[in-house]
């Protein structure tokens, strides 16, 4: 596809990640950037692909406003699946590909930073 665009949110949450050994079995909190890439063939009359608040408003209905200030392992599927950076970045491609769709773009991938350093990407 031709035409890529990048839109990026974030949320604070905390996590504890199962089983691991190690400090990150402790209680934690990140604030987490959601990098979303879309994709698409062609440009509207105004030589738009997606009007990038279109793909905000997304985010925000089903990213932000469910995770924000909440303990990931409290929250389905994560309170019996570990809130892995890989784990979060599956579960939130999922949630909004149809959302994306509708909008006329193709969803290509979500990226998931839980710190400036360590990101996490995922895509089907």
């Amino acid at each position: 596809m031709p035409y890529s665009l990048t839109v990026i949110s974030h949320f604070d949450a905390a996590h504890y990640l199962r089983d691991y050994p190690g400090k990150c079995y402790n209680l934690h909190g990140h604030r987490w950037t959601v990098e979303v890439a879309v994709e698409g063939e062609e440009l509207n009359d105004l030589g738009i692909l997606v009007d990038f608040k279109d793909v905000k408003r997304v985010l925000k209905d089903e990213v932000e406003d469910y995770f924000d200030h909440y303990c990931l392992n409290d929250l389905e599927p994560f309170d019996k699946v570990n809130p892995t950076a890989e784990n979060l970045a599956r579960y939130i491609y999922q949630s909004i590909a149809v959302d994306i769709d509708r909008l006329g773009v193709q969803l290509d991938s979500v990226t998931i930073w839980e710190s400036p350093e360590c990101s996490a990407t995922y895509w089907e």
